[in-house]
C-alpha cells in the first residue's frame, strides 16, 4: 500500500477529469492566480538565475555525500535527545508512526501538512490501528473530510470550489450547519474545530522541508500557523523525512529561504518557519523521533542522470505552468505526487516496470515551462525523455517502437523518404476528407481520436523545390541576354586595338581608363 501507485495509466485515468468543466475552470483560476503573482516576487531579485544555481548546487552537493550526511544528522539529532528511525519503505515507515502512538496510548493525533505522510498513506494505515489522524492544514482538512485524496501539492483541495467546502463544512464540522460560502467564515470554522483539538491532543506527526546535518535540525515552512501549533504544544512528535532532504550545513538553508516561498506561496518569505533540534526540557514536545524513509529513493539516487530530481523542494512551480495538468487535474495522475515532477519522480520512485506508472513520464508537455520555473533547475522535460527511453526498453517491440523505427530507416536516406511519401499520398486517398483526415484504422486510430491531421500536399517541399531548381537551370540555358551585353561579350573574343600584347593599355590612358570604369 502507497500513494504512489496510480490505479490506472494516465490515458484512462485522464478521461474523466477533461470532460469536467468545472474542475477545469477551478485549476485554471488558480493555477493562474499563483502563477502570476510568483512571477511579480520572482522578477524583485535581478539574481533569481544565481539562486537557481546556486540551490541545484547546493542539492547536488548533499546528494553526492547523501550517506555521510545522514549519519551525521542521526548522530547529531540523538545527541539532542531525539531517536532516529530508518525506514526502507512506506510500510516500515507506517508501523513505526503506529507503534509510536500504541506505546503512548494515543488513539488520536494531529498532522503537519505532509505529502511525504500521504505518499507512505499513513491515515489510513494509523485507521487499522484504532488510531484517528486529524489533519490541520485547511485544505488537507478539506480533503480529508470529503474523503477524497490531494490534487496538487500546495493546495490540496485546489479541485473544490467555495461551494462544496460549504456544504462539506456544514455537513461534517459538529456544531456548524449554517455557514455561508464566505472564505472568511469557512476559515473560521475549522479554526473552532482545530483549536480543541490543538490544545487535546498530546501527540503529533510532522513531514519536513528540510535537516541540517551539522546541527541536527529539521525544519517546517507553513502559511498558516497549524503546523506551528503541532510542533510545539503535544508531548510527542514524530517527523517523517525524505532522505533526500539532509542539507549540510546552516547556510546551505539560505538560498532555500528565498526560492522555496517565491516559487510555492508567491510570498517574500514563509509566515511561519519552525526549526527544532532534538528536545528540549520544559519546551515543546518532550519525545522527539525523526523517521528517514527511502521508499525508492536510493535507487533514483544510483541513477547518474535521473538523480537530479531528488533535488525538488516541493514547491509545485511546475504544476501551476503546465498545460496537461490545468486540463487533466491532479487525480489523473494517480499518485501523491502530480504534475511535471510527479510525471518524472512517481515512476523513478516504483521503477519504470510499474505498469501504470510507466505511462506518466508520457503524460507531460515537453514545452519546457516547468524547468524555467524550477527553483533548483530540475530539466524536466531532459528526465521525461530520458524515463521514455528507459520505458519503451522496458516494453520491448511494440507499434509506437517499430513506427519509430520504420521513420528512422525512411528518413535516413532522401530517396528512401521521397519513396516513402510517394507511397503514403497513394494510401491516403480513401481516408481525405476536405483536405484532412480525421480518420485512421487500427493501431493508428489512436493519432485521430482528438486531433484532425493534414492531408499530405499533391507536392512536398523536396519535389517543388527540385522543380524550381530545374526550372531555372533551364531558363539561364535558353535565354539570351540582353543585345549589349551579347555584344560586349563578342567584341571580347579579340583584344580591343588599343590594348597591346600583353593586356594593357597604352601608357598614359590606364588612368582614365580607371576612371571611365568607376
Amino acid at each position: 500500500m502507497s500513494g504512489l501507485h496510480p490505479k490506472a495509466p494516465f490515458p484512462k485515468a485522464a478521461e474523466a477529469s477533461v470532460n469536467q468543466p468545472q474542475l477545469r475552470a477551478n485549476l485554471r483560476k488558480v493555477t493562474h492566480t499563483i502563477r502570476a503573482k510568483r512571477a511579480a516576487v520572482v522578477a524583485e531579485l535581478p539574481y533569481w538565475e544565481q539562486l537557481r544555481q546556486l540551490g541545484a548546487a547546493t542539492k547536488d552537493d548533499s546528494l553526492v555525500n547523501l550517506s555521510d550526511r545522514l549519519l551525521e544528522l542521526e548522530r547529531n539529532v540523538q545527541a539532542r535527545g531525539g531517536q532516529v528511525h530508518w525506514a526502507r519503505d512506506a510500510a516500515e515507515a507506517r508501523e513505526i508512526v503506529a507503534r509510536i502512538a500504541l506505546a503512548h496510548g494515543e488513539r488520536e493525533l494531529i498532522k503537519v501538512k505532509s505529502i511525504t505522510s500521504d505518499e507512505i498513506e499513513l491515515n489510513q494505515a494509523l485507521e487499522e490501528h484504532g488510531i484517528h489522524a486529524i489533519e490541520t492544514d485547511l485544505a488537507e482538512l478539506i480533503v480529508q473530510l470529503s474523503h477524497d485524496t490531494p490534487s496538487h501539492i500546495l493546495v490540496p483541495a485546489i479541485h473544490r470550489n467555495r461551494a462544496e467546502i460549504q456544504a462539506l463544512f456544514n455537513a461534517e464540522l459538529p456544531g456548524e450547519g449554517g455557514l455561508s460560502d464566505n472564505p472568511q467564515d469557512l476559515a473560521a470554522a475549522a479554526r473552532r474545530y482545530l483549536r480543541h483539538k490543538f490544545l487535546t491532543t498530546r501527540m503529533a506527526v510532522s513531514g519536513a522541508n528540510f535537516a541540517v546535518a551539522e546541527t541536527g535540525t529539521v525544519c517546517v515552512v507553513e502559511s498558516e500557523g497549524n503546523g506551528r501549533m503541532c510542533l510545539t504544544l503535544p508531548e510527542v512528535l514524530v517527523s517523517i523525512m525524505g532522505i533526500e532532504k539532509v542539507l549540510d550545513t546552516w547556510e546551505d538553508i539560505a538560498v532555500f529561504m528565498e526560492t522555496l516561498p517565491r516559487s510555492s506561496t508567491a510570498e517574500r518569505m514563509n509566515p511561519y518557519n519552525s526549526f527544532w533540534s532534538g528536545v528540549t526540557e520544559g519546551d515543546g514536545p518532550q519525545e522527539f523521533h525523526l523517521i528517514l524513509l527511502d521508499n525508492g529513493r536510493t535507487h533514483v539516487l544510483a541513477d547518474e542522470f535521473g538523480r537530479q530530481t531528488l533535488r525538488c523542494i516541493r514547491c509545485s512551480a511546475c504544476l501551476n505552468v503546465c498545460p496537461v495538468y490545468e486540463r487533466a487535474g491532479g487525480h489523473a495522475y494517480g499518485s501523491v505526487y502530480p504534475g511535471p515532477i510527479g510525471s518524472i519522480l512517481t515512476p523513478q520512485l516504483l521503477g519504470m516496470h510499474d505498469k501504470n506508472a510507466n505511462s506518466l513520464p508520457f503524460a507531460s508537455s515537453l514545452c519546457g515551462a516547468c524547468y524555467e520555473v524550477c527553483p533548483v533547475e530540475i530539466n524536466i522535460p531532459q528526465v521525461l525523455i530520458y524515463l521514455r527511453n528507459e520505458g519503451n526498453a522496458h516494453k520491448g517491440p511494440n507499434a509506437e517502437s517499430l513506427a519509430m523505427g520504420a521513420a528512422r530507416v525512411a528518413m535516413s536516406e532522401g530517396w528512401r523518404w521521397e519513396g516513402a511519401l510517394r507511397l503514403a499520398r497513394l494510401g491516403q486517398g480513401p481516408l481525405v476528407r476536405q483536405g484532412e483526415i480525421s480518420w485512421l484504422p487500427g493501431m493508428l486510430a489512436g493519432w485521430t481520436e482528438v486531433r484532425d491531421l493534414p492531408a499530405l500536399p499533391r507536392e512536398g517541399f523536396r519535389e517543388w523545390w527540385k522543380a524550381r531548381e530545374g526550372s531555372r537551370t533551364v531558363d539561364a540555358n535558353t535565354q539570351a541576354g540582353p543585345p549589349d551585353i551579347v555584344q560586349d561579350a563578342q567584341n571580347r573574343e579579340s583584344p580591343p586595338a588599343n590594348v597591346q600584347e600583353g593586356g594593357h593599355p597604352p601608357a598614359g590612358q590606364h588612368g582614365q581608363e580607371g576612371e571611365d570604369h568607376a
